[in-house]
């Protein structure tokens, strides 16, 4: 068992705290939350990201907003319904966040205590998101070899999962297996999740990291050897097709180019099985600021057209595999993720 490294969320005394996540690494400050708008806006405003991390926390907005209400006297399921879909219409790629708001939902079916009820599930989860992303980090680092050298983009570490991590918390257990390893972390423009978030992480934790530009990723593969792949994943369909973030295709095609295993790392729960391909996956697109500036810095002509989407998603036949809590789904991926979800 490692020690968990820094957290998301604090929940204590009926309050929800959260990491600013746009501050790091340069500060720590923690956004109080107690009602259900409260959340959107951290979600929606990336104070807490990260496709794992923002159901459990939309879980206990739930719960936030039930006990506001209860307070004020005005507690219906038809209002704890609206606040479901206020948090569900934060960010509508990843799957995480609705198939935590149903199960909060589900929750409340045959109970006398609505609150008691949210606060069960939103601990149920949180406890949950520990546990797979343990198991998941396991399975992950027997895949990594020795003197591997890892490619990763984003954050998939503990501020995005609020456990050990996925594509990170493999690299994380392969580490402190006693592997040597070589990571190289994009830094995942245009919200720098990858230069703000991934290389503190890995820093905090004592892991040698080196950070590239996104676009310094295809030299990086021929000149530095990268012989691995690995990457989160917010939505995946049920033929394999996977949406993360941002630059995810591009590593992809790469990847495929120099003959490189390329693995997302995720959770059953990041499967929809209500999508037969990517095709039919929501892409979010982002405020155009996030390119026009970086913090408060204008870095292109004021009136320069923007297209910010913030996922895009790479085909099946580019994936080696997809490494899940309950083990490596490998190709053919849309027979065996089939026979995964029935198991």
């Amino acid at each position: 068992m490692i020690e968990l490294p820094v957290q998301p969320f604090r929940f204590r005394k009926g309050k929800l705290y959260l990491l600013d996540q746009r501050l790091l690494p340069q500060q720590k400050v923690w956004v109080e939350c107690s009602s259900a708008l409260d959340v959107f806006y951290a979600i929606r405003q990336m104070v807490v990201r990260g496709a794992p991390v923002i159901g459990t926390v939309a879980a206990y907005g739930l719960y936030l907003e039930a006990r506001r209400q209860k307070r004020e006297g005005k507690l219906t399921k038809e209002k704890i319904q609206k606040a479901a879909a206020l948090l569900l219409s934060a960010r509508p790629t990843a799957v995480n966040l609705a198939w935590a708001v149903e199960r909060s939902l589900k929750a409340l079916e045959g109970s006398d205590d609505w609150m008691e009820a949210l606060l069960e599930e939103a601990r149920r989860q949180e406890e949950e998101n520990i546990a797979w992303t343990e198991k998941i980090s396991l399975i992950g680092a027997e895949i990594i070899p020795d003197n591997a050298k890892i490619l990763t983009i984003c954050n998939t570490g503990p501020l995005a999962t609020g456990g050990y991590g996925t594509a990170l918390g493999a690299i994380i257990f392969a580490w402190n297996q006693g592997k040597k390893l070589e990571i190289y972390a994009c830094e995942t423009r245009p919200y720098l999740q990858g230069a703000r978030l991934t290389a503190w992480e890995l820093k905090q934790l004592k892991i040698p990291v080196t950070l590239i530009t996104d676009g310094m990723a295809a030299w990086t593969m021929e000149k530095k050897g990268i012989n691995l792949v690995l990457v989160g994943a917010d939505r995946i369909a049920l033929n394999g097709d996977t949406a993360n973030k941002i630059g995810t295709l591009g590593l992809a095609i790469l990847a495929h180019h120099f003959g490189i295993p390329f693995y997302p790392v995720a959770p059953l729960s990041s499967f929809d099985r209500n999508l037969s391909s990517g095709k039919e996956i929501a892409i979010e697109e982002r405020d155009p600021r996030e390119v026009l500036f970086i913090g408060n810095t204008p870095i292109a002509p004021q009136g320069t057209k923007v297209f910010n989407p913030a996922f895009d998603v790479t085909p099946s036949k580019l994936i080696t595999g997809i490494i899940t809590e309950e083990g490596l789904i490998s190709q053919p991926l849309e027979k065996n993720i089939r026979e995964a979800l029935k198991r």
